[in-house]
């Protein structure tokens, strides 16, 4: 088995603790996390298990990576501190350990990425011989193998879209939600998810990534948003009260621009209640949240992914299965050579192993 790391415990690292203790590959080394309330609680009641694994939390980095656990995965968010996400990450490569992470959306398509986030990755790996795999929280699988797979089955295809439309009153992120995205704010505020170019930078790898499977030429990768405000004042069980006039839907595109027209969409349509902009595209069941991929041509076709986790919550269930393509990762990473991988080199794989397996 081997030993893994766990390295946060928000809305990502509860799932990235259940998925490593459900692996029959894997075995659960270290929790790491930064709240020091967190400190000594069992891995098992940080994910939500009900029941203890045997490990506690503790907030002691050099320790955990001085006993060079096999694999981390790195679910503490880079969102909001990229440039510290980045050094964990350089530091645990510089040990040997495989790392999978949603949190450096810049080395989606690492290619594409800038040399100043690449190359100390690439150092890190060169030293300390890791490997590094990053796939989205969107999930990463909704915007590339998924949107890839799907195209194999057509005749002929002109073009791909790829959406995420989500409820974010369900999404336990405080922070992100009100401040990053802007839901609540006056309609003045810029949101820095939406400042220029900023999408571009978090899904245009993905866009790259696709494009570059498909064999196809890029002219230039562009984006559009736009905001509504909410008409009324709601309230929202998790996330509190947003009022009438503020922010209460986001829509964006990142577009892979092919002979002068849009042909790879990455499509984000953010609600804060399902009141606001209801013209725009919905969950087809009304629910609060899908991954839709369409794929225009002969035949159209249209896949939509409802995931659920945490008592029902589809932001849970956009989370887990993000986790699950990254700990299903770890196995081969740890066969495969020292490197920087990216979606088109890991292969999706059936869940061996784990089909009516229960633990205790």
């Amino acid at each position: 088995m081997i030993p893994t790391v766990v390295w946060g415990t928000g809305n990502v690292g509860r799932a990235a603790l259940r998925a490593v203790e459900a692996d029959p590959g894997l075995s659960l080394a270290a929790v790491l996390v930064h709240d020091a309330g967190k400190v000594g609680t069992d891995a098992g009641r940080l994910a939500g298990l009900g029941r203890d694994l045997g490990v506690a939390a503790t907030d002691d980095v050099g320790a955990v990576l001085a006993a060079r656990p096999r694999a981390v995965v790195y679910a503490s968010s880079g969102d909001l501190r990229p440039a510290e996400a980045l050094a964990d990450i350089v530091r645990v490569l510089r040990t040997g350990a495989v790392v999978v992470t949603p949190s450096l959306h810049t080395l989606y398509d690492p290619r594409s990425a800038p040399s100043e986030l690449r190359d100390p990755v690439l150092a890190a790996i060169a030293e300390g011989g890791g490997s590094l795999f990053v796939s989205g929280v969107d999930p990463g699988w909704a915007n590339d193998v998924l949107p890839l797979l799907v195209s194999g089955l057509g005749t002929t295809v002109d073009a791909i879209r790829c959406q995420e439309i989500f409820d974010y009153s369900t999404y336990d992120q405080p922070e992100a939600v009100r401040d990053l995205v802007g839901m609540g704010h006056p309609m003045d505020y810029e949101p820095p998810m939406l400042a220029a170019t900023v999408p571009m930078t978090l899904w245009g790898g993905q866009v790259r990534l696709m494009a570059r499977a498909l064999g196809a030429e890029l002219d230039e990768v562009r984006e559009t948003s736009d905001r509504r405000p909410l008409e009324s004042t709601v309230s929202t069980r998790s996330m509190g009260t947003f009022e009438a006039g503020t922010q209460g839907a986001v829509r964006f595109e990142v577009q892979g621009i092919i002979g002068g027209e849009p042909l790879l969409v990455v499509e984000h349509v953010t609600r804060i209640h399902p009141s606001c902009a209801p013209d725009w595209p919905l969950p087809p069941d009304g629910g609060d949240g899908a991954h839709r991929v369409i794929v225009e041509g002969r035949p159209r076709i249209q896949v939509t992914v409802e995931a659920t986790d945490e008592g029902g919550n589809r932001s849970a269930g956009g989370n887990a299965t993000a986790v699950g393509r990254l700990v299903g990762a770890i196995d081969w990473l740890a066969a495969a050579e020292p490197g920087l991988y990216d979606a088109l080199d890991i292969p999706v794989r059936p869940a061996v192993g784990k089909l009516g397996r229960k633990r205790s």
